[in-house]
Order: C-alpha cells, then sequence, then structure tokens
C-alpha cells in the first residue's frame, strides 16, 4: 500500500540517503564503476516478472553500488490516489509509475531541468535528477510536474551485481536520454529500443 503520511515519506527518505552517503571497500575497476548514469534496456530473453521488457536508469554510488529506476511500467495509481487530501497531486494527470521492489512505499521524482530541485536530489544526467526527500518531491509535484515522472520504489544492486548481469547479457546499456527516460507514451517503447540496438549492433 502506498504512504498516506509525510511523516512517513520523509522517514523513509532518510533511510535511502543512507544508502547514497554509504561508503563500502573499494571495489575493483569494472565497465559500470565510473561516475557515469546509464540507461539499461532488457534483453529480449530476460524473461521476468518485473524486470522483462523493462528500461531502466541507473546510477553508481558509493562502494560500487547502483541505484536505479524502471521508467516503462505505469500502474492504474495516480498521485491523486496517493495523495488524496493534497490537492496538487490531484491536478496531475497520468499514472504513478513502478520504479522497482526496494522501498515500493516511497514515492520518487524523476525531473528534467538545468540545475538540482533541491535537497535530497541526485543528479543522474546533465538535465535529469532524481528526488528522494518528500518536500523536494512535494515542490515538484506543485511546480514542475509536466516535466517529471513519479514512481513508487526503486533498485539497488550490490557492488558487481549490475555488472555481472550485464556479463551474463541480461541488459542493453545506452547513454542516458532524457527525453526517452521521460516519454509520456511508453507503449512500443522497449521494442522500438530493442530495434534500435539490434540494428546498430548488426552494423558493426
Amino acid at each position: 500500500m502506498l504512504y498516506r503520511s509525510r511523516a512517513l515519506h520523509l522517514a523513509l527518505a532518510a533511510g535511502l540517503t543512507m544508502i547514497l552517503t554509504w561508503t563500502a571497500p573499494a571495489a575493483a575497476e569494472t565497465a559500470l564503476s565510473d561516475a557515469a548514469a546509464v540507461m539499461l534496456v532488457a534483453k529480449p530473453q530476460l524473461q521476468h516478472p518485473l524486470y522483462g521488457r523493462a528500461i531502466l536508469i541507473a546510477k553508481p554510488l558509493a562502494g560500487g553500488v547502483h541505484l536505479g529506476f524502471i521508467v516503462n511500467k505505469p500502474t492504474r495509481v495516480t498521485l491523486g490516489d496517493a495523495f488524496p487530501d493534497h490537492e496538487p497531486s490531484k491536478k496531475v494527470a497520468g499514472p504513478l509509475y513502478l520504479g522497482g521492489p526496494v522501498d515500493a512505499n516511497m514515492i520518487f521524482a524523476l525531473v528534467q531541468r538545468p540545475d538540482s530541485p533541491g535537497q535530497g536530489s541526485v543528479q543522474l544526467t546533465d538535465d535529469l535528477f532524481v528526488t528522494i526527500a518528500g518536500e523536494t518531491v512535494d515542490k515538484i509535484i506543485e511546480a514542475e510536474a509536466d516535466h517529471a515522472r513519479f514512481l513508487f520504489g526503486a533498485v539497488v544492486w550490490r557492488a558487481g551485481e549490475l555488472q555481472n548481469e550485464v556479463e551474463r547479457g541480461a541488459w542493453y546499456v545506452m547513454e542516458p536520454e532524457s527525453s526517452v527516460l521521460l516519454q509520456r507514451n511508453v507503449a512500443g517503447l522497449w521494442e522500438e529500443l530493442v530495434r534500435r540496438l539490434e540494428q546498430k549492433g548488426s552494423m558493426l
């Protein structure tokens, strides 16, 4: 069930902030261990009820951990359903998206803008941020919802896990494209990206 309390949201945000600032012993250098975010596209052979046909944004954090969000799994829940007493939420068109299985009671905002939207935000690309702090998410809902995507839940990979999945052939790895990550109509988006990637691969 989605959280109904702002206080609970802030408590959950504090918990995830610990993940963002946690430092583990240094991991070996891998192709995914630098500071750059990547866009992941599930390969057709990845048969999984959640990750199959999924598109994600993933960001490396301290100690080789990766934080990510599925961006193409809309639900039947809206912000108005999640916050029935919050008038700005009821005005936001479109569904909430299932971002992942971790902290699934928590709302995150992906927002496209040139600078940080505020406290509790992590920069993913030059013009894309993810926000975990409840107060900042509220500000985005109230003023910037037209260029944001709201998700519940996240994906967290421990050190080395994502690299292992890539090496096993689970994911295509791409440069992030904000227009794709925030595309309103996601029907057929996964198929389009797979065709693009397979055509590119056949030309190499």
